[in-house]
């Protein structure tokens, strides 16, 4: 795929931790028409998967799905998925098979991942395709718990603890890219919970709830 060339040029070396060697886990994006994954249109859906070493860069995944056009001017912008690009995209129900078998089952993590829960669980049932994702990480509230003097201080955007930890992303707003820049997020957060003796996905959603127990915002 184009984007396991681009994830070559994308990388950081500093990405890889050590810890949990074989255990595949999948980061995802998704890029939709609108505000509202409930009801806006799914586009295109971008993912990579990371282990024990660090980004797999020969184990990604991206698609566009088929849409009727959908999206204003300023919503293409941002995405910059065209008219022409979702009308000549994937069907729904083939897109999203072809993300259940690359999944394969793994856990799943994202940026504010309720979001994506929510495009791909409305896009399957419209689509009338069975989408089995039960494992989710939800990195934002993990960035808190991890980094709470950092989130003190205002950080609350993807956008926001990239800088803070010096990522590079050569296509924000592509669901491909976001996964990428979200994967090596998600790398410096298991480092730093790693130090603290947590490091399995279990573990890391156990501490990502706690900042959301305690009343904190995203």
């Amino acid at each position: 795929m184009t984007f396991t060339r681009r994830l070559r040029e994308w990388l950081r070396p500093d990405a890889e931790i050590a810890g949990l060697a074989g255990e595949r886990w999948v980061v995802l994006d998704t890029e939709t028409s609108g505000l509202d994954p409930a009801k806006d249109q799914l586009l295109a859906i971008g993912a990579v998967s990371i282990d024990g070493e660090g980004i797999r860069l020969d184990d990604s995944f991206e698609v566009v799905l088929h849409s009727e056009p959908a999206g204003d001017k300023d919503n293409v912008a941002i995405h910059g998925i065209g008219h022409e690009a979702q009308s000549d995209g994937i069907p729904a129900a083939e897109a999203l098979g072809a993300f259940t078998a690359f999944v394969a089952g793994a856990p799943c993590a994202g940026f504010h991942c309720e979001f994506d829960r929510i495009a791909l669980t409305s896009c399957a049932r419209t689509a009338g395709v069975r989408l089995t994702l039960p494992r989710w990480l939800d990195l934002a509230p993990l960035a808190a718990a991890v980094v709470p003097e950092t989130y003190s201080r205002g950080n609350r955007s993807l956008d926001d603890w990239l800088t803070v930890f010096d990522i590079a992303v050569v296509a924000r707003h592509s669901a491909a890219g976001d996964a990428l820049a979200t994967a090596e997020l998600l790398l410096r957060l298991r480092a730093l919970a790693a130090a603290q003796r947590i490091d399995s996905f279990a573990g890391l959603v156990r501490l990502s709830q706690q900042h959301r127990w305690l009343g904190a915002p995203n």
